[in-house]
């Protein structure tokens, strides 16, 4: 049973007129589609798990099926999850529960909305079977989903390949990735295209993990085999988004370490990076990979002004002025523990929404002595078109959208209990209202 259709994004690559029969074809059974690829394709990758090598996994419950260009020209992937065994299952069913499903469909929305460059829920159909799952009540609902994506291509991929010592096959991959991803190189020698796309590569993580800062998103599970070379966001397992501000906030109940906590985010990335570089150096020297792993940091901080300045709806020029605002606008959340949403809702406009702010359900916060620098802050970067937005219906509510996880096991009980579909389709409601009011932001 058909349970989500993108028809938002079908339409960006040219599948929204296909009948209810041919979506179930092709994405519940995976019919071939045509004039496209023949066959499925499953990859096989290595990868550090909590920083621990493991050279055992690949796509165990999944594999690319179709490959399209969007109307912009990119190439996409469509791929499946939960789709069932693969050469790498390693003794797993290859199945999805539906729980599973509807948190994927949920995480990838809300990041697509508030500007996170995520991976896309495409389709999510209930096949009907029981799962047995050890993390959650069984017998459980299955499901299998399939993602639109702008690579399939892992840092993982490349760590295979340099554990076997595959250098003709490091150079074709190499080469391919910037032939599909990375064009501008193309025209370099080897070894200076292959640190050129490094530094590519380390500039769109970093602008990813940025983007995860401003949205309140932990991922949970940042392993080399969960980042890739377009630095898009996907595989959605125990992701959740902060209530407040707390940096040690992690999202997968194992992570008991807290390595992927909220504000180890930008580490754990940087670190999963100079693994990749460590695998690119059987085919070019380290001195040409190490200055374009330091392009890190100020990436990081060049998306996190634009993203949290973006969510703010203000305006700025990146000065160490504004990253010592947004620096103590991060303290003041941190202390204050306001919600962390409803300071985004609030404020969004900056100085055009200091009466929206004054009626807050968390309106006695803006009122402390602390907040008056924040206050000045950001009614110093209100620019002249800051009050756009906000006559959107979205910014005349009290409270945002948000997906904290009593939200999402709220909507999911009434799922799992009642067949009650009601709040995740209201959710989805609520957050395409987010997207066009920030979209309308930023046009």
């Amino acid at each position: 049973m058909l349970r989500w259709r993108n028809q938002f994004w079908a339409s960006r690559v040219g599948l929204d007129t296909l009948s209810d029969a041919e979506w179930e074809a092709h994405f519940a059974r995976f019919e071939p589609m045509r004039d496209n690829m023949r066959a499925p394709l499953a990859m096989r990758y290595h990868g550090h798990q909590f920083r621990n090598y493991n050279p055992e996994i690949g796509d165990g419950r999944g594999f690319l099926f179709a490959q399209m260009r969007d109307d912009t020209g990119r190439l996409l992937d469509l791929g499946t999850k939960g789709s069932g065994q693969t050469p790498y299952s390693r003794f797993g069913d290859g199945k999805l529960t539906l729980k599973g499903g509807v948190r994927e469909v949920l995480a990838a929305q809300m990041l697509d909305a508030l500007g996170v460059y995520t991976s896309k829920a495409f389709s999510l159909f209930e096949t009907g079977e029981q799962l047995i799952r050890n993390d959650e009540p069984s017998p459980t609902r299955s499901a299998v989903l399939v993602r639109l994506s702008h690579s399939h291509i892992r840092f993982g991929t490349f760590q295979r390949l340099a554990f076997f010592d595959q250098a003709d096959q490091m150079r074709a991959l190499i080469d391919h990735v910037i032939a599909h991803y990375y064009p501008q190189l193309a025209d370099l020698a080897f070894e200076a295209r292959t640190a050129a796309l490094f530094g590519e590569i380390v500039e769109a993580n970093a602008r990813l993990t940025a983007s995860w800062m401003a949205a309140g998103f932990v991922h949970g599970v940042l392993n080399t085999d969960n980042l890739n070379v377009t630095g898009e966001s996907f595989d959605y397992g125990p992701w959740r988004f902060l209530p407040t501000c707390q940096p040690g906030f992690t999202a997968a109940y194992f992570d008991q370490s807290g390595l992927y906590a909220y504000g180890r985010q930008p580490e754990a990335v940087s670190w999963a990076l100079s693994q990749l570089g460590g695998a690119l150096s059987l085919v070019c020297p380290i001195p040409q990979l190490e200055p374009e792993l330091a392009r890190f940091g100020p990436a990081y901080q060049h998306g996190l002004h634009a993203c949290m300045f973006a969510r703010l709806g203000l305006t700025g020029e990146e000065t160490q002025t504004d990253m010592a605002f947004l620096q103590a606008l991060f303290d003041w959340l941190l202390e204050s523990q306001a919600g962390w949403d409803q300071f985004f809702h609030d404020w969004h406009g900056g100085a055009a929404s200091m009466a929206r702010a004054a009626a807050s359900p968390q309106a006695q916060l803006y009122e402390r002595e602390d907040f008056a620098p924040i206050r000045s802050g950001l009614e110093a970067r209100t620019g002249p078109e800051a009050g756009k937005a906000l006559a959107h219906a979205y910014f005349q509510q009290a409270r945002p959208v948000s997906l904290v996880i009593d939200e999402v096991e709220n909507l999911w009980a009434s799922i799992a209990e009642r067949d009650d579909w009601s709040l995740f389709e209201d959710k989805l409601k609520q957050i395409a209202q987010l997207r066009a009011a920030l979209d309308l932001a930023a046009s």
